[in-house]
């Protein structure tokens, strides 16, 4: 039977008891993490957000109707039990915060209690994702879920206090706005009050932040709630959070420096936190470390043809070499036809040199073939250069002996490493090179994962090709600037223009991006038209932005975070999920709540909306 709270007021949680309050009577107040009833000694492991205390019932200190309920205690019951701090009698836990202390209960009421938990709610389970999910609020009491929600609670407000001593002003945006084309598809809502059509969703409030600098507020920032209905993966959700800021009268340097200075606050107020929650020590000196590295030296940066030169990436992971090496030169009259008429043809050769691998198995090295036809790439060529030295090759005999020592002297191969190559479009090679490369690392344990390395990513291409669309589309948005020294081929070679854009990246993780923003008209209406937008088209949707431009802006920029990102490689999490309180699956459903659900059909009818099946929909095409 549950009993009241009246007249009984928590005085701290769990883990906030040191030896310092022996002695002192408290009353705390949690879940049941476990209940061991030893006869005349009932044993309570005593939870909430902060930790774990040990609650003994003692049959000869507390009144029979006590002991009695303590003996009904079972996993997950709600307690509030009043008692005395003292050092545990028994054996020491060296794995608890409060390990050397317990309480000796003097009174208890149970105020809920509770069902058998579908799985058991403590840290290292093995239990099916999905039914975590359905059960979300047990999930969530998890000590390893609740530290990561206490550390993204502190980098938030570590991002708030130092932007705003950093004279930036915190203002939300709406958010049911016009649809816009940013790239993935909006979550379109419809307007009663105006039949027939639809607000969306912000994918980012881009247009907003801009006409805020329009607007006079020169430096701004919110954490957006963003929504985009794209695929998702391990690092993507349907609705997220981005740390969001743009900022008037700057240039790239200013937004890199202020932004590297925000990324060492975050990791400098980690430090103690870390600590007190418990986390791994290895993850705790890993950010410590990278915070000196970038007080010391800053954060690297690297143009984009050089993160796709030596790694495949526009995000690459910095914490291993394995570079891709261009053979293209060496290989161009090698005896290989494959090889010579790529070089012929314009396409690129390059490869990897898997240092150590000569003596990969035949299946492994075809799997990494599949691995590489997976990113477009026709197949794989290898080279395995034994111990002895003797070669073992998909295509050594068709190999002249200068052309083979030319093409080990490219790789700075030794005996015992297996070389790799791909020879196609640029584009291929670098991505499947990419995978390899990753894939690889992973393998040849390369990868420090309690290493954080940091690198901003700058001189992005303006625009890219779309096969599908055959036009370019914008790499970021319509209202990146172009480079200056690059727009005067914006008409005869648009493929050539880079951007004043830049993203940092963390790990292999890209955790946030921005770039120089368009403030003159004539450029803003030049780029809008190589992107195939009609002035009719471009006012339709940009109108209120285009206006605005007319009145004086200032020249602006901007970044946005993916703050729920940047929290999972800091935690150390495998997932996005596991930094989220209430996140979605694959197919963006809640398993818990059942949403998306259908509606009433009244609401549908006040909207002026008719769902129709999907197979109405093919037997109407």
């Amino acid at each position: 039977m549950a009993e009241s709270m009246k007249g009984l007021k928590r005085t701290a949680r769990c883990a906030e008891i040191t030896k310092a309050n022996v002695g002192e009577k408290v009353t705390l107040m949690g879940w049941t993490a476990k209940s061991r009833n030893k006869g005349g000694i009932v044993f309570v492991d005593l939870r909430d957000r902060s930790g774990i205390m040990q609650v003994i019932f003692d049959s000869s200190k507390v009144d029979a109707e006590t002991f009695e309920k303590a003996g009904r205690i079972r996993s997950e019951f709600v307690l509030a039990v009043t008692g005395v701090v003292s050092l545990r009698s028994g054996a020491v836990n060296t794995n608890l915060k409060t390990g050397e202390l317990e309480i000796m209960a003097e009174s208890l009421r149970i105020l809920s209690e509770s069902e058998t938990p579908p799985f058991p709610v403590e840290d290292g389970i093995k239990t099916n994702e999905e039914l975590r999910l359905r059960y979300r609020y047990l999930d969530l009491r998890r000590p390893e879920l609740q530290k990561n929600l206490i550390l993204r609670n502190r980098i938030s407000q570590t991002i708030r206090y130092f932007l705003d001593r950093e004279g930036f002003l915190e203002i939300e945006t709406p958010c049911l706005i016009k649809s816009t084309p940013e790239g993935a598809r909006d979550y379109l809502v419809p307007s009663r009050v105006h039949p027939g059509s639809f607000y969306a969703l912000p994918q980012s409030p881009q247009i907003f932040k801009q006409l805020l600098m329009c607007s006079g507020y020169d430096r701004y920032f919110q954490m957006a709630r963003c929504f985009r209905d794209e695929d998702l993966r391990a690092d993507r959700q349907p609705e997220f959070t981005q740390v969001d800021m743009e900022l008037s009268y700057v240039d790239i340097d200013d937004v890199i420096d202020v932004n590297t200075r925000l990324l060492k606050a975050v990791l400098d107020s980690m430090t103690d936190i870390y600590n007190d929650l418990g986390f791994d020590q290895g993850l705790a000196d890993g950010v410590a470390k990278a915070a000196a590295k970038i007080g010391e030296e800053g954060i690297e940066r690297m143009t984009w043809h050089e993160a796709m030169d030596s790694y495949g990436s526009d995000k690459p992971d910095l914490r291993f070499g394995l570079k891709i090496q261009d053979v293209s030169e060496a290989v161009a009259s090698c005896g290989f036809s494959v090889f010579e008429n790529a070089v012929k043809d314009g396409l690129k050769v390059r490869g990897l040199n898997l240092k150590g691998m000569g003596g990969m198995p035949r299946k492994r090295i075809d799997k990494l073939t599949e691995t590489a036809k997976l990113y477009g790439a026709k197949g794989m060529a290898y080279l395995a250069i034994q111990e002895d030295g003797t070669v073992k090759s998909s295509f050594a005999k068709f190999l002249t002996e200068e052309g083979l020592e030319a093409l080990k002297n490219a790789m700075a191969a030794e005996n015992g490493d297996l070389l790799v190559f791909v020879a196609d479009k640029l584009k291929v090679v670098r991505a499947a090179l990419g995978a390899i490369r990753l894939e690889m690392g992973e393998e040849m344990g390369l990868i420090d994962h309690n290493e954080f390395k940091f690198v901003w990513i700058t001189e992005f291409p303006l625009l890219e090709w779309s096969d599908e669309e055959n036009r370019f589309q914008a790499m970021h948005h319509p209202f990146t600037m172009p480079m200056e020294e690059d727009w005067a081929n914006i008409d005869s070679d648009p493929g050539s223009v880079r951007a004043e854009a830049y993203d940092i990246v963390l790990n292999g993780c890209e955790i946030g991006g921005g770039s120089i923003r368009i403030h003159r008209n004539d450029i803003q209406s030049k780029m809008l038209e190589v992107l195939g937008f009609t002035p009719e088209r471009a006012e339709s949707q940009f109108g209120f932005l285009l206006t605005a431009f007319k009145y004086g802006v200032p020249p602006h920029a901007g970044l946005a975070y993916g703050l729920d990102r940047l929290v999972m490689l800091l935690t150390g999490a495998q997932s996005i999920r596991e930094v989220i309180a209430f996140p979605k699956v694959k197919d963006a459903s809640d398993l818990m709540s059942n949403a998306p659900d259908v509606v009433d059909e009244v609401q549908l009818t006040d909207l002026g909306i008719a769902v129709v099946a999907p197979e109405e929909k093919g037997a109407e095409a």
